[in-house]
């Protein structure tokens, strides 16, 4: 695992949250929810990812 792969994987879950809140108005609300639980699921990866790089350093 390298620096690159976690801030893109992180930076996705963000767009991703991004969309889902601001520009996905005609989904059905249980589909816009899944959808930011899955973004955040990949900002919390990339964020433990990152403690464990720092931790191994």
């Amino acid at each position: 695992m390298n620096w690159a792969a976690i801030a893109l994987v992180g930076t996705f879950g963000l767009m991703w949250l991004g969309v889902v809140i601001y520009a996905d108005v005609a989904s059905a609300p249980w589909v816009r929810v899944s959808q930011a639980v899955f973004a955040l699921f990949l900002m919390g990866w990339a964020i433990w990812k990152t403690v464990e790089m720092i931790g191994k350093a």
